[in-house]
């Protein structure tokens, strides 16, 4: 079994960006020019790669190497965008891997993508790539080809040393798990074993409500790989496992003014197989509230209003600055009552929102992680 963060390491250490791996800062596939970038990177890698996997690094400050990490991200529907758009998809995998020195909100992202030996082109329009695009890497660059398209196994050595010297051990997931008991001991941390091989250790602040166990501030990680699989500051999440399989149901706070109203969101459910393979499978549970339209056109004006004073640098008033905090998940569920420009509202007020306050800019990316997740399924 790899351990990612070794194979992270060994990725940055092999040279500069070039044919079977790239590292990025950050990716943002939340707009179309984002997306657009992201898939012609997907195109590239696989196209160049047809007989081994290849890598995307995310997290990298690109000068120096430096691991300054992103947002942990769990779109478990990215394979939905991909096969939406490319022809001959390969199988893609995006996974959250932890680094001592970073903060707990932030992780290193890992995309692996699958050798699948076809030529992957653009199946329609995005940005300004055309449908039928094929890409290639040309050394550090994703370049289209027009011409004389030849599909070339150059890599596969290469890569399976790589990936050889990122095999974990005994010393790697003990000092793993000690390192999660540590770090986590507020937060009532646990250890489980499956089928006798795999390691998982969560942790979270438990409650109680109506005879239920919820969690918060949940923190769950497969220790043999190094790979974060949930993580949540906000949320409520109820845990349940048996000797072979781990279930997660996460739940998503979207009331405002004041109210709370919790919404099931998804069940993610890792079957642990006996022979050392797991899997994951991931169904999406909400179903958007219907809300009083007239309530919603008030609150949608409102909106409007707070957005045009951060626009041009009026100050907000006491009551607007806690209706600020309800903006994000208030425009989504107009979105989902039929207001056809609040999600453009919402998406445009994103830098708006970033310079005013961490707080609300973190609940801004809260909504758009809902919205991913339902549109992708």
């Amino acid at each position: 079994m790899i351990n990612k963060r070794l194979l992270i390491k060994n990725l940055l250490s092999h040279n500069d960006e070039n044919s079977f791996y790239d590292k990025k800062s950050q990716i943002d596939i939340s707009e179309k020019e984002g997306k657009a970038k992201f898939l012609k990177h997907i195109c590239a890698l696989s196209n160049s790669n047809p007989k081994n996997n290849s890598y995307i690094v995310i997290g990298i400050q690109d000068e120096d190497n430096k691991i300054i990490g992103v947002d942990f991200f769990d779109d478990s529907k990215i394979q939905n965008l991909i096969n939406a758009y490319l022809d001959n998809p390969p199988m893609v995998q995006y996974e959250n891997i932890s680094f001592p020195h970073l903060p707990d909100d932030k992780v290193v992202g890992l995309v692996t993508i699958r050798p699948n030996n076809k030529l992957t082109s653009l199946k329609r329009n995005i940005w300004k790539y055309y449908g039928g695009s094929v890409f290639f890497r040309d050394g550090s660059m994703s370049m289209p080809k027009v011409f004389d398209i030849v599909i070339q196994d150059k890599n596969s050595e290469i890569v399976a040393a790589i990936e050889s010297h990122a095999q974990n051990n005994i010393q790697y997931t003990l000092d793993g798990v000690i390192a999660f008991m540590n770090k986590r001991r507020d937060f009532d941390p646990k250890y489980l074993v499956f089928q006798e091989y795999f390691v998982m250790c969560w942790a979270g602040l438990k409650k109680t409500s109506n005879n239920k166990t919820f969690y918060s501030r949940v923190d769950i990680a497969l220790i043999n790989e190094q790979v974060r699989l949930f993580y949540s500051d906000l949320d409520e999440v109820s845990i349940s496992y048996s000797n072979d399989w781990f279930k997660i149901v996460e739940f998503v706070n979207l009331g405002f003014h004041n109210s709370s109203a919790y919404y099931k969101l998804e069940e993610t459910l890792i079957r642990f197989e006996s022979n050392a393979s797991y899997h994951i499978e991931s169904t999406l549970l909400f179903e958007p509230p219907r809300l009083d339209v007239k309530m919603l056109h008030h609150i949608h004006n409102s909106n409007n209003k707070i957005i045009e004073k951060l626009e041009q640098g009026i100050a907000l008033t006491a009551q607007e600055n806690k209706d600020l905090f309800n903006l994000p998940i208030s425009y989504l569920m107009c979105h989902f009552n039929g207001f056809e420009d609040a999600l453009s509202r919402l998406i445009a007020a994103r830098s708006l929102l970033r310079k005013h306050s961490k707080a609300v800019y973190q609940l801004y990316n809260e909504s758009m992680r809902i919205l991913r997740k339902v549109k992708y399924n």
